[in-house]
């Protein structure tokens, strides 16, 4: 039987929500606390410049670092897996076979992409004009599909159910439009947006500002489709009509697809999970429903709000000033109002800042009309914002 591990506190997930929270833990070095991350992977990705890398307008080597060097000074890194919770217990095994105990528990996972859930997609991404901004592997390929395009169709979607940024779906064919045009081939292109939604975005005023954008650059939105098939042979694209369920088939010469996800099937089979699947929490203070020692933040959670960085931004802080009232047994003071952030991207250097809260209001951080495009926002979003993650966030001083 292997040997118990025990730390006082446990991070599950090592990216953007699982670091940020550890650093600010440990940022203070008179807390003493004993704080362990639990994560597998050796590297560390930004993943919102990655539809800067699927326009060509950055390297994906930049996007990644070793987790090693972004794990905090004084956190132990338990490199493995979650398996299964037990938190009644206070309690988790890990993929390796370990049995690690906790006093308090901090679950920011991540959410599952789901490839292999659209037939057809797992095998053709990649090639054939089929690409995705929505990994390391195969954003290359979104770039490559992009500068070889010689005009025809040009298939964009947008999955229903949660995905990263909302708003990233149509940020590359924003770009691609661009790079058409740059080319010489927009004249001999029609671009399609096949959205599960209802509308371009959900928030206003940024929804008029989109709408704006995609009549000028001549995109043909349809609505309420969500892509069910791909069939690489025949280079078609099948959808389903959400409201009336026909199907309608779009050939396509490029294929950008925004893949279903959902939570890791490790949370959605556990005793912390919602009914959907994701880690139960109060939209306020981010402490679980039912276990008083657990807390979650990030894509893994079911707070009712975009899932971005931006927004586990101010859940970070909020998680570790209710934790460290919970560990002294004080009352939970600190509240999240749902904020959260999408730099929308509109074209090479254009930017629209949504900023937004629980109510779908605008939560601006700066003095100015946010839904115009903008070219500083575009700098924010291309330069600062990196610089802001590796060496703000990441370390716990913002």
């Amino acid at each position: 039987m292997s040997k118990i591990i025990h730390h006082q506190i446990i991070i599950v997930g090592g990216g953007t929500a699982g670091i940020t929270v550890a650093a600010q833990l440990t940022r203070d070095w008179f807390r003493r606390l004993d704080v362990a991350v639990i994560e597998p992977s050796d590297t560390h990705y930004y993943q919102p410049l990655w539809t800067m890398v699927g326009a060509g307008l950055a390297k994906k080597t930049v996007t990644e670092r070793r987790e090693g060097s972004v794990i905090p000074r004084g956190v132990t890194w338990l490199r493995d897996a979650v398996a299964e919770f037990f938190p009644d217990q206070y309690m988790l095994r890990t993929r390796d076979g370990k049995t690690i105990t906790y006093d308090w528990l901090v679950v920011g996972a991540g959410i599952q992409i789901n490839w292999d859930k659209i037939p057809g997609l797992k095998e053709s991404v990649g090639k054939g004009g089929v690409c995705s901004n929505y990994s390391y592997a195969t954003v290359d390929s979104t770039w490559e599909a992009i500068r070889s395009f010689r005009g025809g169709n040009a298939v964009f979607t947008n999955p229903s159910g949660a995905v990263k940024c909302g708003g990233a779906p149509q940020k590359i064919m924003y770009l691609a439009d661009d790079r058409f045009r740059e080319a010489g081939v927009r004249d001999k292109t029609k671009i399609t947006f096949a959205s599960a939604l209802p509308h371009i975005f959900a928030v206003e005023p940024y929804r008029a500002t989109l709408e704006e954008v995609a009549a000028r650059k001549e995109i043909d939105c349809r609505f309420r489709h969500e892509l069910v098939e791909v069939r690489p042979d025949s280079k078609e694209a099948v959808f389903k009509n959400l409201d009336t369920q026909e199907q309608l088939t779009l050939p396509y010469d490029l294929l950008h697809v925004t893949p279903p996800m959902g939570p890791p099937k490790f949370i959605a089979s556990s005793p912390l999970a919602d009914k959907e699947g994701w880690v139960d929490v109060d939209k306020d203070t981010l402490r679980h429903t039912r276990f008083a020692n657990v807390f979650a933040l990030g894509d893994c959670s079911n707070l009712p709000t975009s899932k971005t960085g931006a927004a586990i931004r101010k859940q970070a802080p909020v998680v570790v000033t209710n934790l460290l009232a919970a560990m002294r047994g004080k009352p939970l003071s600190a509240k999240y109002d749902g904020y959260t952030s999408c730099p929308l991207v509109t074209g090479i250097g254009k930017l629209v800042l949504a900023e937004f809260d629980y109510r779908k209001q605008p939560a601006e951080t700066f003095p100015i009309d946010q839904s115009k495009e903008r070219w500083s926002m575009w700098i924010l979003k291309r330069y600062l914002l990196p610089i802001f993650y590796w060496h703000g966030m990441l370390k716990g001083r913002m």
